[in-house]
């Protein structure tokens, strides 16, 4: 304890201490490089934020650089600068690069700055999504299915982009879709990353459809690298289904006018005008299991 508290008070009071003061302020590149210290600590976060701090941070200490070359004359001051100057520079440079190659065409821009950025998805995360299928956006042209009935194999899952989709069953119309939101996520939420399954719907293109897919397999992959990818799908795919839940719900009522409440299963609202009762033969439709989808037994639609 004692030669700890003996280097302590050699550090605190072994050195001279300040008698006198400068009268004279230091020259005006000390101050700039200050005041580029102080403007350049308050950057933001992001790729940006990063720019901004570190181009500042740079150019405070190649102020201070020449600082101490001109007016203090101190080669020990001058090199801590400059080797900071050279750090802050590299960084700048790495930054920018990352900024350009995490560049994407005007609709992966918007979809990014439309549903990821919200979040709080960065641009490196964002890049990995993208890549996973392949940064291209498929167009389907009006009156064309995405998927048929019974035919197409659930094989992928696929974001509207712009346009919108019809959903039918047996030829009877359902709900729409529309764009920021999945094609198939009650679809693909029903099956296990081991399982296979055709649709038991038809999405049929309203008007022309530009739509991003990624392959099942492809996505699975990513989501055992990127346990934060899978969590964020996971999220996306809930709330889609949650809103196509509501579409229908908008839609159905039971006998004698009542409102079908998908929340509260054995209650019904607000008491709807009377309409003429549709033959149940025509409600049954029985679809995949765990699709939100499927219609209430025993209801009929608005």
């Amino acid at each position: 304890m004692g030669e700890n508290a003996s280097f302590w008070e050699s550090l605190i009071y072994a050195h001279p201490t300040c008698t006198t003061w400068k009268q004279e302020a230091e020259g005006s590149i000390y101050h700039l490089a200050s005041i580029f210290f102080v403007v350049g600590f308050m950057g933001g976060s992001g790729f940006f934020g990063l720019l901004y701090v570190f181009s500042l941070l740079g150019l405070g200490f190649l102020c201070s650089s020449v600082w101490a070359w001109l007016d203090v004359c101190a080669a020990d001051i001058f090199s801590w600068n400059f080797v900071l100057f050279a750090i802050c520079f590299v960084q700048f440079v790495y930054v920018t690069y990352q900024v350009r190659s995490v560049a994407f065409d005007r609709e992966f821009q918007e979809l990014y700055s439309a549903l990821f950025q919200p979040l709080g998805i960065s641009l490196t995360v964002y890049r990995k999504i993208v890549l996973c299928c392949d940064a291209e956006v498929i167009t389907l042209e009006k009156e064309h299915c995405y998927a048929m009935q019974g035919k197409t194999p659930i094989d992928k899952l696929s974001l509207l982009v712009s346009g919108r989709i019809r959903v039918t069953v047996d030829g009877e119309f359902l709900h729409y879709i529309f764009p920021l939101q999945f094609l198939d996520s009650p679809e693909w939420d029903s099956l296990r990353p081991t399982e296979e399954g055709i649709f038991q719907v038809t999405l049929t293109a309203e008007t022309d459809c530009r739509y991003v897919a990624w392959r099942r397999k492809k996505l699975y992959l990513l989501f055992a690298k990127h346990r934060f990818i899978s969590r964020l799908f996971s999220i996306l795919i809930g709330s889609d289904i949650a809103e196509k839940l509501y579409a229908l719900n908008d839609r159905v009522h039971v006998g004698q006018g009542f409102r079908y409440d998908i929340r509260l299963p054995n209650f019904y609202h607000v008491a709807l005008p009377e309409s003429p009762p549709v033959p149940p033969s025509q409600l049954s439709h029985h679809l995949q299991r765990g699709s939100p989808r499927r219609k209430p037994a025993g209801v009929t639609n608005c």
